[in-house]
C-alpha cells in the first residue's frame, strides 16, 4: 500500500511555518501529516492598555501604540514569527515583570490558546481523508497534551503507535535525553530507552514501521548541536563555533534493534539531513522557524520500501 505523509518539526510557536505544513496536504496530495514536537512559542507580547484606551506594546524592538481595531492584526503578525501576544492592564504588566511564577503559569496558559488557534486553522486547510499525527517535543509543556488528545481531527501520539495506514505504523516518543536547558520532556538515556522500548513493544510489524523519536541517535551528524557555556552561550573557538554530538544513545540503540522503515526526528534545529543506520533512513529537517521558513520531508512508503523522499523548504 503507498502512502505519502510530510514530517517536520520544531515550529516553536510560528503560524507562518505551521499554515504552510497545513498547506502542503493539498498542494502535495498527501494521505497524512507527522509533526514530531516542539510546537509551542517562547516569548511574550504583552499588550498593555493606556487610560485612553489605546495600547502599548513592543515588537521586534519597536514601540507601538495600537488602536482597537489595530489589535487582532498585531496579535496574528506576533503569532506568524512565533511570539505569543497578550492583553493585558498596566497592572498586570507590572506583575508579569516582577513575578516569575505569575509569569509562567500565564506563559503556559497563553501557549495552551495558540495551539487551540492552530487547530482550529486545520478545518479549512486539510482535506477530511488526512491524518494528522502530532506528538509534543521536549520543550512542550505537558498541559497542552489534552488538547491536542481532545481535538477530532489530530491523532496524538505521545508514547503510542498510531496507524497511518493498514500496513504502516508510526510509533511516537517525543521525551529527549538530557539538555542544558532543562526542558520539561528529559530524562537520562537510561529513563528515555525503557520508554522507547515500552513504545515499540506496541509496534505489529517493525519492518513496516516508521519511528518518529524528536531526539535524533547521537553520532550520525543529525545531532551536531553548538556547545554551550555555564551560562548557555554558544562556545566560539577561532572565529568557528564549537559543536559536539547531543543526539541520544538509547535513541540510536532502538534504531538499531529494531530497524524501522525510516525514523523521524528533530530537535537539533543546526543538523538538517538524511543518513542510514542499517536499513533505516533516519531524517532530520532541520528549523528555521524564526525566518518562517518552513522544513520538512515529503516521505512516500509502500510495503516495506520508501519509494519518494524529497527535502521541502519554503
Amino acid at each position: 500500500m503507498r502512502t505519502r505523509f510530510m514530517f517536520t518539526t520544531d515550529l516553536h510557536g510560528s503560524e507562518t511555518c505551521w499554515r504552510k505544513f497545513l498547506n502542503s496536504a493539498k498542494m502535495f496530495n498527501l494521505d497524512a501529516l507527522v509533526m514530531s514536537g516542539d510546537m509551542t512559542g517562547k516569548l511574550m507580547v504583552p499588550i498593555i492598555k493606556r487610560a485612553d484606551g489605546r495600547w502599548d506594546a513592543t515588537f521586534l524592538g519597536k514601540d507601538e501604540i495600537l488602536e482597537e481595531q489595530d489589535i487582532p492584526e498585531f496579535e496574528k503578525k506576533c503569532r506568524l514569527i512565533s511570539y505569543i501576544p497578550y492583553r493585558c492592564d498596566r497592572e498586570e504588566a507590572r506583575l508579569i515583570a516582577s513575578n516569575e511564577q505569575y509569569r509562567e503559569d500565564l506563559f503556559e496558559r497563553q501557549e495552551g490558546e495558540i495551539v487551540k488557534v492552530w487547530l482550529g486553522l486545520i478545518k479549512d486547510r486539510v482535506p477530511d481523508h488526512v491524518k494528522i499525527i502530532i506528538s509534543p517535543g521536549n520543550d512542550d509543556k505537558f498541559s497542552i497534551d489534552d488538547i491536542l488528545r481532545n481535538d477530532k481531527r489530530v491523532n496524538f501520539g505521545e508514547e503510542e503507535v498510531i496507524r497511518l495506514d493498514e500496513e504502516h505504523e508510526v510509533m511516537c516518543v517525543g521525551w529527549a535525553n538530557r539538555t542544558p536547558f532543562d526542558s520539561p520532556r528529559e530524562c537520562s538515556e537510561e529513563e528515555l530507552e525503557q520508554k522507547l522500548e515500552a513504545t515499540a513493544a506496541k509496534v505489529l510489524n517493525v519492518k513496516t514501521s516508521i519511528f518518529c523519536l524528536h531526539v535524533p541517535p547521537k553520532f550520525t551528524h543529525l545531532d551536531d548541536a553548538p556547545m554551550v557555556d555555564k551560562d548557555l552561550r554558544p562556545v566560539v573557538q577561532g572565529g568557528r563555533m564549537v559543536t559536539i554530538p547531543a543526539g541520544s544513545t538509547a535513541v540510536r540503540k532502538i534504531i538499531q534493534k529494531y530497524q524501522p522503515l525510516a525514523s523521524l526526528h528533530g530537535h537539533i534545529h543546526e543538523s538538517p539531513g538524511a543518513t542510514k543506520i542499517g536499513r533505516t533512513q533516519c531524517l532530520n529537517p532541520g528549523s528555521e522557524y524564526s525566518e518562517g521558513i518552513f522544513k520538512g520531508y515529503l516521505v512516500e512508503v509502500t510495503g516495506d520500501k520508501i519509494t519518494k523522499l524529497q527535502r521541502v523548504e519554503a
